[in-house]
């Protein structure tokens, strides 16, 4: 159904990952604007409302008055500044979120054209599970996935064997 290219490799993943812990009667409220990614998940079945482009280190209103039973999210923690504030926000008791982890071998990204797209934090993934189980989460389930280029190059070589994407099912703890 998805070609194994970048990005539908990553959507690949991330579509079969969320099929495995989430039901498609759930209603999702994926953080970021409508994108290819949200459309699949909604001809995969699932009720899939995106939040309307809101910088959400400065305004969480969508998350916290969102009825979402599940929360999505990504590739976008790491565009935050203070991920650990929207994880806090989220009323919803499920979430599935993915990164980009850090790479020893690549710097962060930052888009030399978008001041907006750029990485503040890239994760490592047991940074990634301190702070979702400091702001009230369980790791459920992960998968971390490789995203190999067909390039020639040192860093290329590396990309076959390092992963690149890590993806996690968690609940949030009852307080």
């Amino acid at each position: 159904m998805y070609e194994k290219t970048f990005p539908n490799k990553r959507f690949k993943h991330t579509v079969q990952f969320l099929k495995s812990h989430i039901e498609t009667t759930s209603v999702i409220l994926d953080l970021g604007i409508k994108n290819p990614l949200s459309d699949m998940l909604k001809s995969e079945g699932y009720d899939v409302t995106n939040t309307t482009g809101i910088d959400l280190d400065l305004d969480t209103s969508e998350i916290e008055n969102s009825n979402a039973n599940v929360v999505t999210a990504f590739e976008i923690f790491e565009h935050l500044l203070s991920p650990f504030t929207v994880l806090k926000s989220i009323k919803a008791d499920k979430l599935v979120a993915s990164i980009p982890l850090k790479l020893w071998f690549a710097s962060a990204y930052r888009s030399k054209t978008d001041m907006r797209d750029r990485h503040y934090h890239e994760f490592e993934d047991w940074q990634f599970d301190w702070l979702l189980e400091k702001s009230g989460w369980r790791i459920i389930a992960s998968e971390k996935w490789t995203n190999p280029t067909r390039k020639i190059g040192l860093r290329p070589l590396l990309r076959w064997f390092t992963p690149r994407y890590y993806i996690v099912y968690a609940e949030r703890i009852s307080e």
